[in-house]
């Protein structure tokens, strides 16, 4: 294909849909992946429970899974783009959590050993810009008519997203000395 034919090719595709597509499914689809590891990686859900447990989850078998539940059902919804604001603020209230429970405490850099709370926050900040700017035209919001985005979009997404993260931790969190 000449380059010019390519150009042709990509000129009716909108780069900020395309950029959006990209980022929800890659965000979306490992965070679903990640819920899915809970319930069937290594120790299966009764490992993840009894880590849960070891550092401070007041009910590690319902956290547990709830948190797989959350990861896949909030991942797969950011990466088909459906209820947005909502799955995107699912996204940061699993990760506020982990990084509260899990990850502060080690340090920044995601390379430490036990990790770092760079990734999460990157993870979370990603799925709050998606809150703001929307789905894009790629997506089930898009197909069904559902706009929440802008202001709307950001304050939806940071109410529930950070409302539900301080929820879980003030009700379920009991850290250990």
């Amino acid at each position: 294909m000449r380059v010019s034919s390519l150009g042709a090719a990509l000129a009716g595709l909108d780069q900020i849909d395309v950029g959006l597509l990209v980022v929800r499914v890659c965000i979306g689809g490992f965070l679903a992946y990640h819920g899915y590891n809970k319930i069937f990686g290594g120790g299966g859900l009764s490992g993840t429970a009894a880590w849960f447990g070891s550092i401070g989850m007041k009910w590690p078998h319902l956290q547990a899974r709830l948190a797989a539940a959350t990861e896949i059902g909030a991942g797969l919804a950011l990466a088909f783009g459906l209820f947005t604001s909502l799955s995107a603020a699912g996204v940061i209230g699993i990760m506020i959590v982990a990084i509260v429970v899990a990850h502060a405490k080690v340090g920044f850099f995601v390379f430490l050993p036990n990790q770092g709370w760079e990734y999460c926050a990157t993870i979370a900040l990603m799925a709050w810009s998606v809150g703001v700017i929307g789905p894009g035209r790629w997506s089930l919001d898009h197909a069904l008519d559902i706009h929440v985005d802008g202001w709307t979009g950001a304050i939806v997404t940071t109410v529930v997203g950070l409302g539900s993260a301080a929820l879980l931790l003030t009700t379920s969190y009991r850290p250990r000395s």
